[in-house]
């Protein structure tokens, strides 16, 4: 019998029969909201975990941390339950109670660190990064591990070309750390160069201005969770992104709405802006395959943040 640790990746890769009708391009989505913990993020915690380990720098007893939005925590928390270490997440105040009140019933410490810009010390990185230093904590570091990008390059985007069995026309995918856009990118660039890799960057985001010029655009705000940036992540490869679609917050929580009373995909806000960038670059035309996006997490996780309690509670 498998571990549960086992049980990450192999998602299902589903064409949505009633949204993407009538397109010039199929689209389709990889669930990876059905990972054992509900999101994408599980695949990079048992990679970074198992890497760490084989290098000999993580030994049994120790305590893990990591700054995070939420699912990276709760990949981590599974991963630490099943090997037995301990566990603290640094999070940004924005993120949803529902992901902090998961993180602690799953054992993990939870830290809540002020919204506040890349150079501040109040930044949660930064915060991460400081309490790893004073206490001999291993920092899982997902926005710098190269463990991360590697769980996609070797994991999701081969079970990707292996689902589809012919060319893939493009695939899109946001980007909180990058690993996904970068390792997924760099495979399916290999395997096929023409294949269009597209960055899904919600407004108030700087990464979708710095695909097209090569400079981070204006910080703003926006409720999306998970995906965009005001600093450029160092796992995050331009050179394997061909463009960028910029997605407002109004256009993602009705993606998810949608996904939900028409496809029967229970997912969350990231995935929302995913599937609004797949759909304009699907409706383009002009591709030699299908449009692939990435459902990234569950629904769960937003039960109490305004946009879907508005939606919940719409007559």
């Amino acid at each position: 019998m498998k571990s549960i640790l086992e049980h990450i990746g192999s998602t299902h890769l589903v064409k949505l029969q009633r949204i993407g009708h009538g397109l010039p391009h199929d689209v389709l989505v990889k669930c990876e909201h059905l990972n054992p913990g509900g999101s994408i993020k599980d695949r990079i915690a048992v990679s970074i975990v198992n890497d760490a380990e084989q290098r000999g720098v993580l030994k049994p007893g120790m305590t893990l941390i990591e700054a995070t939005a939420g699912n990276t925590g709760v990949g981590l928390a599974l991963v630490a339950a099943s090997r037995g270490y301990k566990l603290v997440c640094v999070m940004p105040e924005k993120m949803s109670v529902d992901k902090q009140l998961a993180l602690r019933a799953m054992g993990a410490e939870v830290i809540i660190a002020p919204n506040a810009p890349p150079a501040s010390p109040e930044n949660f990185q930064n915060v991460a990064r400081r309490l790893a230093n004073e206490n001999g904590w291993f920092l899982t570091d997902q926005f710098e591990n190269p463990a991360n990008i590697a769980a996609h390059e070797f994991g999701t985007a081969v079970e990707l070309v292996e689902q589809v069995e012919g060319p893939i026309g493009a695939f899109v995918s946001g980007a909180g750390t990058g690993g996904t856009i970068t390792g997924v990118g760099r495979y399916l660039k290999r395997v096929s160069p023409e294949t269009q890799i597209v960055l899904a960057d919600p407004i108030g985001s700087g990464l979708a201005h710095w695909v097209r010029t090569g400079e981070l655009g204006p910080d703003g705000k926006y409720e999306v969770e998970g995906i965009g940036a005001s600093k450029v992540p160092k796992n995050l490869d331009r050179s394997v992104i061909d463009s960028a679609e910029s997605i407002s917050d109004e256009e993602s929580f009705s993606m998810v709405m949608r996904l939900a009373q028409e496809e029967g995909l229970y997912v969350g806000g990231s995935a929302g802006a995913n599937l609004a960038a797949a759909l304009r670059v699907a409706a383009r035309g002009g591709l030699k395959g299908p449009v692939i996006t990435v459902m990234c997490d569950s629904w769960d996780r937003y039960r109490s943040k305004p946009w879907m309690q508005q939606w919940i509670t719409k007559k």
